[in-house]
């Protein structure tokens, strides 16, 4: 694949990634304790599954960094608890990639990653290690929408074509 076309393919993912963060955010109530279904995980699950690893960091972190400045919250809590999530998150792709895990396990793992990042950057910046208490009531979710999202995922990467990236 060309480098201008493995261009275009980040920044068509990375602006969706954008698009689906701002909407479930704005559009879609969070439950409670704040969580959410990750919708935009779908995207680096796909990311890294068609272009690989450093397109999928890319990605998360254009998510992470461009979905904030839109909404105005640029480096503020959120900034940080949301690129503690997505690193963290990102690290065990990364991982069950070179495991060639599935994609619903990678998903799921992917996803209790990214809830323990965002409450470490909690605990961190709030000086609050109580927080740990609550845990295990976001892992119960984690797993759900980690399987959500990867069912997601999967069905989407069966009508893309990888070997010259078409949608089918």
């Amino acid at each position: 694949m060309s480098p201008t076309k493995r261009f275009v393919y980040i920044t068509l993912l990375s602006a969706m990634a954008i698009m689906i963060n701002i909407l479930e955010s704005t559009l879609i109530p969070a439950l409670p304790f704040g969580i959410r279904f990750g919708l935009a995980n779908i995207i680096a699950l796909i990311t890294i599954e068609i272009l690989g690893v450093k397109e999928m960091i890319i990605v998360n972190v254009m998510r992470v960094v461009i979905g904030n400045l839109l909404r105005g919250l640029i480096f503020g809590t959120t900034f940080w608890i949301a690129l503690g999530g997505v690193v963290l998150s990102s690290l065990v792709l990364i991982l069950c990639k070179q495991l060639k895990s599935s994609l619903l396990f990678t998903s799921t793992l992917s996803s209790v990653g990214h809830t323990v990042g965002q409450v470490i950057v909690v605990m961190f910046i709030y000086n609050q290690a109580s927080m740990i208490a609550i845990v295990p009531y976001l892992l119960l979710a984690s797993i759900p929408t980690g399987i959500l999202t990867g069912i997601v995922a999967k069905e989407a990467l069966k009508r893309i074509n990888k070997d010259n990236l078409q949608v089918r």
